[in-house]
């Protein structure tokens, strides 16, 4: 690879930073504008991992900016640019934010994943196999793993600061924010996942589930945060899928299928990793934007 993670960002002089994620760092920029900073740290079982993986930030940025032009008519978005030749003068004295920062209205954060799965996988694998139910939800009988539901969920499921986030019902989450929000949410996370779906069966790709975050502006819907990118999402490819088992994925499941190899408790600190999983992880981000833009970044 030709460059190097960016693991740690620096702090932006004049701008104050708000959060530092796992993966992005926000910072205010003014009274109604924040900047989104994606680095390339991974995090794998709850731990950021010593290791980043080079160019992983641009693929989040870029694939976000992809899916908030393609699908503005269908709900306002937080973005306001990701150019960096657009960007404040201040900010442009900083060129590694270049391809891995966005521009961005604030809002106030609806404390709630909105999630959609269309198959069984991850959590709601789980969940299933122990309630037959995800999120209070009933499903049929008889589902394998990775199997493709009758039509995809609506599975909200709370914010964790730390820790792993807890699928919840509907009517709990409409008991927090109201049943009309609660239903617009739903309404449009499901439109979201289904056209996104639809783009990517031409991709050659599978959606199998995704989450999606929104704030209200002014008392609008806004969509926040990423959008449908390897670290939201799972993405399968199509001509592998085969019901019954795991998946292949474009994410970092094959980060988290070489820890399980390790005789480590998953508590920090996390090993780092092999020159080769850093870089094949980094092959799969790019393959991903690849494949979803028709463009290589």
């Amino acid at each position: 690879m030709n460059q190097p993670a960016v693991v740690l960002t620096t702090e932006l002089r004049a701008f104050p930073r708000l959060k530092q994620g796992k993966v992005r760092d926000v910072y205010q920029v003014d009274a109604d504008r924040l900047l989104l900073v994606a680095s390339d740290r991974i995090s794998a079982f709850d731990c950021v991992l010593p290791s980043g993986i080079p160019r992983k930030g641009e693929v989040l940025t870029q694939l976000s900016r992809f899916w908030f032009d393609k699908f503005r008519d269908v709900v306002p978005n937080h973005m306001v640019t990701a150019d960096f030749e657009q960007f404040p003068p201040l900010l442009k004295q900083h060129e590694y934010l270049r391809g891995r920062s966005m521009l961005v209205r604030a809002a106030d954060v609806i404390p709630f994943e909105c999630v959609v799965r269309g198959y069984l996988a991850g959590s709601g694998w789980k969940e299933y196999q122990q309630s037959g139910s995800i999120g209070g939800r009933r499903l049929p009988a008889g589902l394998v793993e990775s199997a493709r539901l009758p039509e995809p969920i609506f599975t909200p499921a709370t914010k964790a600061a730390t820790g792993h986030d807890v699928n919840v019902s509907e009517a709990y989450m409409a008991n927090q924010i109201g049943v009309e929000l609660t239903k617009q949410l739903s309404s449009v996370s499901l439109r979201l996942y289904q056209l996104a779906a639809d783009h990517l069966l031409g991709c050659g790709l599978i959606l199998c589930d995704t989450k999606f975050e929104f704030g209200l502006r002014d008392g609008h819907l806004m969509w926040i945060d990423e959008a449908l990118t390897p670290d939201s999402s799972r993405f399968w490819d199509l001509a592998t899928y085969s019901p019954g088992r795991p998946q292949e994925s474009f994410d970092k499941q094959f980060v988290r299928d070489y820890l399980e190899t390790l005789a480590w408790d998953k508590t920090p600190p996390a090993p780092a990793l092999p020159p080769a999983i850093v870089q094949a992880t980094s092959e799969r981000y790019l393959e991903a934007y690849r494949r979803i833009t028709g463009q290589s970044l």
